[in-house]
């Protein structure tokens, strides 16, 4: 999907949901026994489930104050479109353990013209979960299922925006399974001490949109999964984490091509990685990710700016004695920014089994202590356009 189509979906998206906030019938909290600092996981499964039985435009509203929540489902499908807007802050538990083992502490499942709104906040309280989350120092840990803050799984034709997650114990968003699904104004906040709080994680959906967003975390700020095809991020702030990355792809068989995938007119602060495309060795099926364009992008003390790497294997969980199989063609970077925290800023480490095939480098303009970053490529001839590194093996 273009920038422009983009657009002019999330425009559309943006009219039903203020046609939501005009028509609907409302379903606050209140009416339901919801109290200030009380648990409303009962007063808000009622208000959703008559909201969704609805058969005309409707919304569920969470007022102003702070509340408890243990896990939540808003399933559907509904029978007209709906809202949930909340305007306060809804706390998780803080032990992980009191979420009895689900994958979200808040899902959104199986639902057509969705609006998630309100300027609220969902915290995740996970300072407990990540003191238990060794994994990064332990290759032998026996990690807990941790909880993420949401999961949106099968949702069409949808937006949030002006929401908050924070500290999530586990990812803040799972995305599986969705078409034309729009994330703006939406907020993130998390430590870059926090153990996996990936941002928001796109795995088998198309046409996910993320605009107009700032994303802080201790991980990825966005990663794509196998099968995630027409993804938009525009102009989004990443940082603190690991960047925006496409991966890490081929671990698992039977995984779906990733393809189209666009990044413009964002901004990377103090990230350990930038623009990232990262596969397995070793791995166990053949797959694709193609047509992937990063444009319009400044970088501000950003360890590895621009990297490919074909030998991702974290914690030494795989053998790089077999290359991967995911070939990677049709790559451009173009017009990049700004600073580096590492004298290599350019990396391209592609498969020795499957080159990379079409990568251009144009309008390249990376400096580490003042000097123009150099680039590192390995299996593969990149296209050198303007102002752009020459490669060195």
């Amino acid at each position: 999907m273009g920038t422009q189509q983009s657009i002019s979906t999330l425009a559309l998206l943006l009219l039903l949901a203020s046609c939501v906030r005009a028509q609907s019938g409302l379903f606050d909290i209140r009416k339901y026994g919801a109290t200030h600092n009380g648990d409303i996981t009962n007063a808000l499964k009622k208000a959703w489930e008559g909201a969704c039985a609805s058969t005309t435009l409707s919304k569920v509203v969470v007022p102003k104050g702070t509340y408890k929540l243990r896990e939540m489902e808003f399933n559907g499908p509904c029978k007209a479109p709906i809202e949930v807007q909340v305007h306060g802050i809804i706390q998780a538990p803080k032990n992980p353990y009191h979420l009895n083992g689900e994958d979200h502490w808040v899902s959104f499942g199986y639902i057509n013209f969705l609006t998630l709104s309100g300027m609220g906040t969902f915290d995740g309280q996970g300072e407990m979960a990540w003191k238990q989350n060794d994994c990064g120092r332990n290759t032998i840990c026996k990690k807990q299922k941790l909880a993420m803050n949401f999961g949106f799984s099968f949702i069409n034709n949808s937006v949030i925006q002006d929401i908050t997650s924070k500290d999530s114990k586990y990812f803040h968003v799972n995305v599986f399974g969705c078409k034309n699904l729009t994330f703006t104004n939406f907020n993130i906040n998390a430590p870059a001490d926090s153990p996996n709080t990936d941002g928001i994680h796109i795995g088998k959906s198309i046409q996910v949109n993320i605009t107009n967003s700032k994303i802080g975390t201790g991980d990825d700020c966005v990663s794509l999964g196998d099968g995630s095809r027409e993804v938009t991020i525009l102009n989004v702030t990443c940082g603190p984490g690991h960047g925006i990355s496409v991966g890490s792809l081929g671990k698992y068989p039977n995984e779906e091509p990733v393809e189209n995938f666009t990044v413009k007119n964002c901004t990377l602060e103090n990230t350990d990685n930038g623009l990232r495309i990262k596969t397995w060795p070793g791995t166990p099926i053949t797959s694709l990710a193609s047509n992937l364009h990063f444009e319009d992008i400044i970088m501000v003390n950003v360890g590895n700016p621009v990297i490919i790497d074909q030998e991702y294997c974290p914690w030494n969980q795989c053998s790089k004695q077999s290359p991967s199989k995911i070939k990677i063609n049709k790559v451009t970077f173009k017009n990049i920014r700004g600073t580096s925290a590492t004298e290599n800023g350019v990396i391209l480490v592609c498969s020795s089994g499957v080159p990379c095939e079409t990568v251009e480098l144009s309008d390249i303009d990376l400096r580490f202590n003042g000097t123009i970053v150099t680039a590192k490529c390995v299996n593969v001839k990149p296209n050198i356009g303007r102002n752009a590194p020459t490669c060195v093996a």
